[in-house]
């Protein structure tokens, strides 16, 4: 079969939605109080975002089917966490249903893309179809949902877009200065064609002394324009809301292409169609590369690729960090927007994606937690020891909240769907970052319990030492009836006096002892021990008295 020109592989639709994880930094200030997404909506009035209420108002009119499809391909724990409890007439009064963890917030002002992949290009418009952020009770991080669709673009075109578009920063620069892989202009329009951002990957000084001087990464501008009243965590720009990077600066990816005749293309097409955002669009195929010789068998899930003339001809291709749906734009239930296909991307698909990424996100900052606390540790500073211990702990409980509320391992009974949420936490490796950082809060616990118990007995020593010693001297008054100096009589001056030089002198012995509590129990210890002389004993005394080391 013969090659198919670019201008014949027509995308009659490309839709793709980016997913970007932040993690948030813990909010400091005295006069900043409640939880990220609370003081994140304080700020309405100086900023575009808006809270998103969820499709289930009080009318069921505005309830569509697409709504009630998402909602029961799920699981039902799956769908508290998404939705909220069930509601219900006869729920008692003292316990409502829970809403929601996930708090999710909306900027409309922002209406297309304006992008121009290489210099000296034509640029390229998408509608911008959503602009989001998801925030998550007890998480600290943020997800980015950005949903962008353009239709009639060439197939090249649109893997270009696939590789270029999504970069934090720029990986680098080229002899004329323009910064590698990303693209060379990216615009936010408004409603009215105005700019609201650009983006500045040619300003590499800005970048060189920001890393220079933070030993962490910027961002691109017009991505920085979007995420505010949030501000990059190192950056000298004012604001409460503080975010640094969690990973790589390419950002998830979820496209959806629907083109004449799919059946058509070539190996070498679905591969780079398949890894568009691994691949450089000018670099010759990398065929030896296990990931290219197995791309059916690792990335492919062809329940409903038939390759026939009757179809349906979809075909999901899943790396982990991108996934992609491609399909026939003949087919009228691939484009149904209630039923089909891309209504299933958008919605059942989308939030699996998003879970998949809340799971790998929230691990990395679990353990980022962890590494941050034991490279602040002090063992010599005691206030340090104490955050230490505290932040170790909040880490701990929050994991367990983590793991009850947040982590699935079957999100539906639906064949498919459950099999593209298994494939693309395989490839984020999910399952074994938990198991990693699950290791690591449990070896700090631990820590910390041993570091506990070694105070304790460290406690116990000294009271034991302290007891012995007393029991001495309550043998040794008991014996002369505590009549060898009669305290009891004179004036009350003089009783007085002789309490209080007496109070005195018992207090300085007890802590004289406390304080060599633990050169007193290697003294007790070299008395217990049968195979010392006389004289060494009398010597692990002298050094208990003096606490000196032996």
């Amino acid at each position: 079969m013969e090659n198919k020109t670019e201008t014949d592989n027509q995308v009659r639709l490309f839709h793709a939605n980016l997913v970007w994880p932040l993690q948030l930094e813990p909010l400091i200030g005295k006069d900043v109080e409640g939880r990220h997404w609370e003081v994140f909506e304080t700020l309405k009035e100086a900023q575009p975002w808006r809270r998103l209420d969820d499709e289930f108002t009080d009318d069921s009119s505005h309830f569509k089917e697409r709504h009630y499809r998402e909602f029961v391909s799920f699981l039902p724990y799956v769908q508290r966490f998404l939705y909220g409890e069930g509601r219900s007439r006869h729920a008692m009064a003292d316990d409502p249903p829970g809403g929601s963890p996930m708090h999710v917030f909306r900027r409309g002002d922002v209406a297309r893309l304006r992008l121009t992949l290489r210099e000296g290009q034509a640029p390229i418009e998408l509608n911008v179809v959503h602009l989001d952020l998801y925030f998550f009770h007890d998480l600290d991080l943020v997800q980015m949902n950005l949903e962008v669709r353009a239709d009639d673009q060439p197939l090249a075109t649109v893997r270009e877009i696939l590789f270029r578009f999504g970069r934090a920063y720029p990986s680098g620069w080229d002899e004329e200065g323009e910064g590698l892989h990303n693209a060379y202009l990216a615009e936010w329009l408004g409603a009215d064609g105005q700019v609201i951002a650009a983006s500045d990957s040619s300003q590499r000084d800005k970048y060189l002394r920001f890393v220079c001087e933070h030993r962490s990464p910027n961002i691109s501008e017009h991505w920085a324009c979007l995420l505010r009243p949030l501000v990059l965590a190192h950056s000298d720009e004012v604001g409460v809301l503080r975010y640094r990077l969690i990973e790589y600066h390419r950002m998830p990816v979820m496209a959806f292409i629907a083109m004449d005749q799919p059946r058509t293309l070539q190996r070498e097409d679905w591969i780079r169609t398949g890894l568009a955002t691994m691949l450089h669009p000018d670099e010759a195929l990398p065929v030896n590369v296990p990931w290219i010789v197995e791309f059916e068998k690792r990335y492919c899930q062809d329940r409903y690729w038939t390759d026939t003339a009757s179809g349906p001809n979809s075909r999901f291709i899943c790396t982990g960090n991108a996934m992609t749906v491609v399909g026939d734009a003949g087919n009228q239930f691939f484009l149904d927007t209630e039923r089909g296909v891309i209504a299933q991307f958008r919605h059942q698909y989308f939030l699996v994606f998003l879970i998949a990424h809340l799971h790998r996100a929230s691990l990395l900052v679990f353990s980022e937690v962890l590494v941050d606390a034991v490279n602040d540790l002090d063992i010599r500073n005691d206030i340090s020891v104490r955050r230490f211990k505290r932040r170790i702990r909040a880490n701990f409980e929050t994991f367990l909240r983590f793991t009850h509320r947040y982590w699935f391992h079957e999100l539906s009974e639906r064949p498919h769907v459950q099999a593209i949420f298994r494939m693309c936490s395989r490839h984020l490796r999910n399952d074994a970052l938990y198991d990693e950082v699950r290791s690591e809060i449990r070896e700090m616990s631990n820590y910390l319990d041993s570091d506990s118990q070694r105070r304790q007995s460290n406690t116990v020593v000294r009271l034991t030492v302290i007891t012995i010693l007393g029991l001495i001297a309550t043998v040794t008054t008991g014996y002369f009836g505590m009549n060898i100096i009669p305290f009891g009589e004179g004036s009350v001056q003089d009783r007085l006096l002789h309490g209080v030089i007496a109070t005195s002198i018992f207090v300085g012995l007890v802590l004289f002892a406390v304080a060599r509590s633990k050169r007193l129990s290697d003294f007790l210890e070299a008395v217990s021990e049968d195979k010392l002389s006389f004289s060494q004993k009398l010597r692990a005394l002298w050094r208990a008295l003096l606490g000196k080391e032996r």
